[in-house]
Order: structure tokens, then sequence, then C-alpha cells
């Protein structure tokens, strides 16, 4: 059985799939309803309310309600799907945490790295602001609660909507495709897309969703998603800061240059970086196969297949 397969594993009536979506996409729903109507300048009042919050405050704030809603979606999937949660991570017979360890030190070092040389380059809007007692909590509120944060949206949407939707429409492209657009809508509320442009912005996070899918039907499992978007997130509130982003931390550094996204640093992850990841990974794993894995049919397997994969 492939990943998007797993969830034969479980009940699959038509309702369960509609119950847990909307428990659990609720708050990505409600966020998208109101940016589309909300007027701008409530928005922008409504983002510097949230900067008067103290910074890790305002974190805590953010990040636990997706640990509550991550463990509601659990729930779901064993007590009304009646599946293992095994079967909503990958085909293996258990989860493969070097996997989740690879790919968080592929992009820590991509982040770090690429964020030093445009440092070097030019420093002139990077402010060093570093305070060892600040940074101390935030590290402790990062390494605590970002696990439940990521976990949440790739359980969601690399997940739960992927299976679902798989054996819906019985494809793997589709899923995919709709997946990757639904996680880059579900940051349309964030105040970066507001301060850079929401078609930019879209361009970023959706190519970000295709990579995380891409991963996850690839190699059969959510382990190398997770371990990526875990490392971005947290050297996303470890590393630098600014005013006009999502997340407003005590990071070691603050850019204050005006919020703006080229041409460059659209084309550069999307288009080269990406891709050049996806070589790594697929060199490392052994990946083949990829029409099939990629664009393949998805068809209800004989009962007896109804087992974890070795």
């Amino acid at each position: 059985m492939n990943y998007i397969q797993q969830a034969y594993k479980g009940q699959r009536e038509l309702w369960m799939f509609i119950l847990t979506t909307f428990l659990i996409a609720g708050i990505f729903i409600g966020n998208f309803i109101y940016y589309l109507i909300a007027d701008p300048a409530d928005l922008d009042m409504a983002y510097e309310l949230m900067k008067k919050i103290p910074a890790n405050i305002s974190l805590v704030m953010n990040l636990l309600p997706f640990a509550f809603l991550l463990g509601l979606l659990f729930v779901l999937v064993k007590y009304v799907h009646q599946r293992s949660i095994l079967s909503l991570t990958t085909t293996r017979s258990k989860v493969d945490f070097k996997r989740v360890l690879f790919s968080f030190l592929m992009i820590s070092f991509y982040t770090i790295g690429s964020f030093f040389v445009m440092y070097s380059i030019d420093s002139s809007n990077i402010i060093f602001q570093f305070n060892p007692v600040k940074f101390a909590v935030l590290f402790i509120i990062s390494i605590l609660l970002f696990p439940f944060q990521i976990a949440l949206e790739e359980y969601l949407f690399r997940g739960y909507l992927m299976q679902q939707v798989g054996i819906l429409v019985k494809n793997k492209w589709f899923p995919l495709i709709l997946t990757s657009v639904l996680f880059g809508i579900a940051h349309s509320a964030n105040p970066e897309v507001a301060a850079i442009g929401f078609w930019q912005m879209m361009i970023f996070y959706i190519g970000t969703g295709l990579l995380l899918g891409i991963m996850t039907l690839m190699d059969e499992g959510l382990e190398l998603a997770l371990g990526f978007h875990l490392g971005n997130n947290l050297l996303a509130s470890l590393l630098v800061t600014a005013d006009w982003t999502a997340l407003q931390t005590d990071a070691i550094f603050k850019d204050t240059s005006e919020p703006e996204l080229g041409a460059i640093q659209i084309i550069l992850p999307v288009l080269i970086v990406y891709p050049l990841m996806l070589f790594i990974l697929s060199k490392k794993y052994g990946w083949s196969n990829w029409k099939d894995k990629l664009f393949g049919k998805v068809t209800e397997p004989p009962k007896e297949d109804y087992k974890i994969i070795e």
C-alpha cells in the first residue's frame, strides 16, 4: 500500500471527512474569510494590537491552539475513522526519526548559511539584538510548542487531507495540488502577506506546499516534511524577526528593511533550491517511479493487503 492508500485502513464515510475537516481546519477557514471581508485598516489595527503584546506571550498565544487541534485531529482519526496515527504518518512499520532529523538539518543549514551570506553582503538593515534571558525564554517556548504547530499543519494538509481527498478522487496529483493551494490560503491572513503582496507570498507558500507534498508522496510518509517544516519555523522564530512578519519574537537578529519580496527571493527557493533539495533526497533515499507516485491512480487494495509496509 502506498501513502494515500493508508486511508483505506479505517472508516471513511463522507460525513466523517466533512466533520473532521471542519473541526480541525476551522481556524484556517476563519482566518481566510476574515482576510477576504475585513477592511485593510482593520487588519492593520489588528496587527498593531498584536505588536503591543509582549513577544513571548504573543508567541504562546499563537501556538497553543495548535496543540489542542493536533490532539483533536488524532482523537478523530483514531475514534471516528478508527485507524492508527501511524497510518496517518507513514507506510513504514514505525516512524523514521532519522528522516525527520535529516530534513531538519538540511533546511537549517540552508537557512543559516543563506542568511549569513546575505548578512556579509549587506548588514545595514540587520540589527543584532541578542538578549540572553529573552532568547532563553524564546528558545524554550519554541522547542516546546513549534512541534505542535508544524505537526498540525503537516498532519492536516499532507496527511489527513492528502489521504482522504486522494481516495475520493482516485488519483495523486489532485490532492497534491489542492493541499498545496489550501496550505497557501491558510497563511493568507499572515501580516507579511499584506505587507509584501498576496500573489507574491502565495507563490512562495504554495511552492513550499508542493515541495512538502512531493516529499510525502515520493517518500511514502510525513517524516521528511515534518523535519523540514520544523527546521524552517524554528529558525524563523530564533534567527531573525521583523515588524511585518507573523512571528514577532526576541530573535538573535532583527530585519529593519522595508517589506519586499522580489523575483529573486521567490525564484531562488521555489524554482532552484527546492528542486535541488528534492534531488538530494531522491539520491539519499533512492526514489524512483516519479510518474506513478505523483500522478498515478489510487485504487482500493485487497482486504488482505491492509497491513503496514515494512
